[in-house]
């Protein structure tokens, strides 16, 4: 699904940042993608979408 519709940044994108570059907040993903400079509406959504790949992430790992 798409979160900033600005620079049609989507949840996968987000969360492959996360995983890949060890983003655990908004300011850390600026810095890999465009997000929120523009309207500002996709920040707190980009957020959860931070905060549960962060969770699933790390739940997966103790399975493992």
């Amino acid at each position: 699904m798409y979160v900033c519709m600005c620079f049609g940044i989507t949840d996968k994108s987000i969360a492959a940042v996360v995983r890949n570059q060890g983003v655990g907040n908004i300011r850390e993903l600026k810095e890999h993608l465009e997000l929120g400079s523009q309207c500002g509406k996709c920040i707190q959504m980009a957020q959860d979408v931070i905060d549960s790949t962060i969770i699933d992430d790390s739940m997966f790992k103790e399975v493992g």
